[in-house]
């Protein structure tokens, strides 16, 4: 885990004990002995990525820092059913109460880990690489990143803080491409930060107002079909990073990535996946 990414964990991993205990697991409390112990394991029952593991080790370690965790499976590996991925003892109470928050944390990191490498894989053989979005479940995007790239996708910025990306929106109400990107770099040399910017280019007349500008790190071609796609990579001629973005689907992304662009970002990647199957059960 990046060291950046673990304030963003500890406050998701809070709330989500927050929102399952309140102020206590009753049913455990009324039918379970507080110095009862025994162990559970992780199974696995699709075929798929897994991914949370690691996130599974803190909210054990936050409810209970005395249970004892025993790692089979590294995160990013392809599991098949049947197939346990750690096994952990303690309190049956400690247990009982990360059950669910581990199952739901892990069921879907490793849904997005899935889908992933699902699409890297029909990329196979190119250069061209996989870019999720922020079309992430509010405050679980840190997951959701993490997913992403124990699937072999890359990420694209965390939020609106560390890119400048401008968007249509942000061109229209600024009058263009050329002023749009011209305040943006001014707006960064007269606050002294170093951050990367991108401009999204509806047409291959503006990826020409783009470098009008000044240039900038990456452009997104918005919308292109593949023959414009071809014509706009050889237009940026490797003087920055180009992205492919909208309407591309399983079926035609291979054709974009044949074009020759650096990326193609793809929001599929984190709000059309479907959770992989896996249970928490008790073992000897």
């Amino acid at each position: 885990m990046k060291p950046e990414y673990r304030p963003f964990v500890d406050e998701l991993v809070e709330l989500c004990i927050k929102e399952d205990l309140g102020d206590g697991d009753h049913t455990s409390l009324s039918c379970i002995p507080a110095d009862e112990h025994g162990r559970m394991r992780l199974l696995c029952k699709q075929e798929g990525v897994i991914a949370g593991i690691e996130i599974a080790r803190i909210v054990l370690d936050r409810l209970d820092p005395e249970m004892r965790f025993e790692q089979l499976l590294d995160d990013g590996t392809r599991v098949k059913p049947g197939d346990v991925a750690f096994y952990v003892s303690g309190r049956l109470r400690s247990l009982l109460q990360a059950e669910r928050i581990l199952l739901n944390i892990m069921q879907r990191m490793s849904g997005v880990a899935t889908q992933t490498a699902f699409y890297v894989k029909h990329l196979e053989g190119l250069h061209t690489r996989i870019l999720d979005t922020r079309k992430t479940t509010p405050g679980m995007r840190v997951l959701d990143k993490m997913a992403v790239k124990l699937g072999g996708g890359e990420n694209h910025r965390m939020g609106l803080f560390d890119m400048i990306l401008l968007k249509d929106n942000h061109i229209d109400f600024a009058g263009g491409v050329r002023p749009a990107v011209e305040r943006a770099k001014e707006y960064l040399r007269e606050r002294g930060k170093q951050i990367p910017i991108e401009c999204e280019v509806r047409t291959l007349e503006d990826i020409d107002e783009v470098f009008a500008a000044g240039g900038v790190d990456r452009i997104m071609f918005d919308n292109f079909t593949p023959e414009m796609t071809r014509l706009a990579v050889e237009k940026v001629a490797e003087r920055c990073e180009t992205e492919s973005s909208g309407g591309i689907t399983l079926e035609t992304m291979r054709a974009y990535a044949e074009c020759g662009v650096d990326f193609i970002s793809v929001g599929a990647l984190t709000h059309q996946i479907r959770s992989l199957d896996m249970s928490l059960k008790a073992c000897e």
